[in-house]
Order: C-alpha cells, then sequence, then structure tokens
C-alpha cells in the first residue's frame, strides 16, 4: 500500500510510549506514520485533511486528542486514537483498547460513532474543563512529576493545593439566571459525569448528553474535604445534595470572574481566556473510531438526542 493510500499517523516522537506506538502502528501495516511535535500538531493535522485524508490517528493522551479533534470536529473526517497517555480517559470513555496493537487493529477498521465535544470560545474539550484549584493541582504536579514519577506527584499536589487553596469570585449563569459564587473550583463535564469510586471521572453510562456542570459554594475547607469524601464514598447523586455543591445539568452556561483573563483547565492543558467564559456542548460534532457500536460512553438514550 503507497503511503497516499495509508491513514496518517501523528506521533510525539518525544513521549515515554514513542516506540511502542510506532511499533503497533508499523504492525498494523495500514498508516503512514509522521513523528510530530506537540506544538506541530494541529498544522500538521491540519495539513492532512486538506490534502484528503478521510481518516487521521492521533497517538497520545488526552491533550494531543483535544488538538486532533480541534481539526477534525464538523468536517466529517474520522479521528482514530491510539491512547499513549497517563490517564486516557477519552480512549476509555469510547471503547478503545488500552493495548497499543489491539487499538491500532481497532483504528486500522473499527466501527465509527459520532460523539460529543464541549466548547468554552473557540476552544474545544472532550472530557472536562476546569476553573480554580485543579489549575494549581496541574501546575503542581508537572513541577513534581519528573522527579517522583505520576503518583506520588499527583498525591503530593493534592496535598499542596488543599492547603494552600485559594477561593474566586465567579458569577454563573445558567438558562437566564445568574448566581454568585465564592468557590475552590468549578468544573465542567462533557456528558453526565460519575464521582463515585470506582468510575471516578467516567461518563455515565445512559447518563444526560449535555455540559455537567459542579460548582463547590463553600470557603471551609473542613467543609470541602467533608464534600469530596461524600463524592468519592457515594457518588455525585449523595454528594449534590449537600449544600456545598450545586450541580447543573445544561446545554450552554456562561462563567464570568472578577479578573478580565483567567486560566482554563481543557483536558489537562492550560489555556489563558478572557473572561466571561461562554461554553456550550456540541452533541455529535465528531466521527470517532471504536471497538464497539455502543461504547460511545454515556451518550444517552435514542431518546434523549437533538
Amino acid at each position: 500500500m503507497s503511503n497516499a493510500q495509508r491513514i496518517p499517523a501523528f506521533v510525539n516522537p518525544e513521549s515515554g510510549t514513542a516506540e511502542g506506538a510506532r511499533d503497533a502502528l508499523s504492525v498494523a501495516g495500514l498508516f503512514d506514520i509522521r513523528e510530530v511535535d506537540p506544538t506541530a500538531l494541529r498544522d500538521e493535522i491540519r495539513k492532512a485533511v486538506e490534502g484528503g485524508a478521510r481518516r487521521v490517528l492521533v497517538a497520545g493522551g488526552d491533550g494531543s486528542i483535544r488538538s486532533g479533534a480541534a481539526v477534525v470536529a464538523g468536517t466529517g473526517v474520522e479521528l482514530a486514537v491510539l491512547p499513549a497517555g497517563t490517564l486516557n480517559h477519552f480512549a476509555r470513555d469510547h471503547g478503545i483498547p488500552a493495548d497499543l496493537e489491539q487499538a491500532a487493529k481497532v483504528a486500522a477498521g473499527g466501527t465509527v460513532e459520532d460523539a460529543d465535544a464541549g466548547y468554552v470560545g473557540d476552544e474545544i474539550f472532550l472530557n472536562t474543563s476546569s476553573i480554580g484549584a485543579y489549575v494549581s493541582f496541574m501546575r503542581i504536579r508537572e513541577r513534581l512529576e519528573r522527579r517522583f514519577g505520576y503518583s506520588l506527584a499527583s498525591l503530593i499536589a493534592s496535598v499542596r493545593t488543599f492547603f494552600y487553596m485559594r477561593t474566586i469570585t465567579v458569577d454563573l449563569e445558567v438558562d437566564g439566571n445568574r448566581q454568585t459564587y465564592r468557590t475552590p473550583i468549578v468544573f465542567i463535564g462533557v456528558d453526565e459525569r460519575e464521582l463515585q469510586m470506582p468510575t471516578l471521572g467516567n461518563r455515565v453510562a445512559g447518563g444526560n448528553r449535555c455540559l455537567h456542570v459542579m460548582i463547590v459554594n463553600s470557603r471551609a475547607k473542613a467543609r470541602l474535604l467533608s464534600l469530596a469524601w461524600e463524592a468519592v464514598r457515594r457518588g455525585v447523586d449523595s454528594a449534590a445534595r449537600m449544600p456545598e455543591l450545586d450541580t447543573f445539568m445544561v446545554d450552554t452556561c456562561t462563567i464570568s470572574t472578577r479578573r478580565q483573563g483567567v486560566t482554563v483547565a481543557l483536558d489537562g492543558e492550560e489555556v489563558h481566556m478572557e473572561t466571561p467564559l461562554e461554553y456550550r456542548i456540541e452533541k455529535d460534532i465528531l466521527r470517532i473510531v471504536t471497538e464497539n457500536p455502543e461504547a460511545a460512553g454515556g451518550r444517552g438514550t435514542d431518546a434523549e438526542r437533538d
């Protein structure tokens, strides 16, 4: 098969799984493997799409997948995923195997399913967006990860974030109703999300197709710890009944802060944006190559679809 007929496959050469990704794609034999620095990923994918590619593959974590999705969203071009990151939330939610060779086989054939995505302004996100404490957590973890590894760095970052937690003033507007909060964190997930172990952070199977907005309405650290424990132990439905957590399932919402700009976390990446932040969900905007026709991870029933 000539390179012109192969599926363009984009691999980050500096990734810790780059060699395994290249090997898996080589074994599958249907890919034109291109090693691309993450800073050039969107431009290179755009060139492939403009050159006529009807399917592209991105090997990487959720941040890299987000870059690919930003290019192909709404175009009809199919997005295949080789999960080569640390957590791989998007791949897991869409039934893509964690094993690289199996994922490469799925990417070469597979079933194509529609998928939802969230937007804040012009920026796409596939899993979650947040402002506040989680951004601080990400920064601390990134500084510590090379020295301590991901798991220990995450633990240390969690403790530091909790003890040095700051609050911000935000105005949340939903369906024309505005409410002001003094909060350490605002979390927005694509489609309904689960906060109960062991499925923490997963899309709720058969859940609502929406933006799932969660906002902590407390400044007391003891109450925040109690809220987090309740969410982990008994799930978001239980935590949502506590006065310190407000939750909304919406198609659009607006978040304003007292600052002109704010750092927003999008699928684990930081983006500095001007406020107000205009969030919306775009349903069925992506074409995802997946293994299982039922693996759309909480897209809801046909009656719920627009």
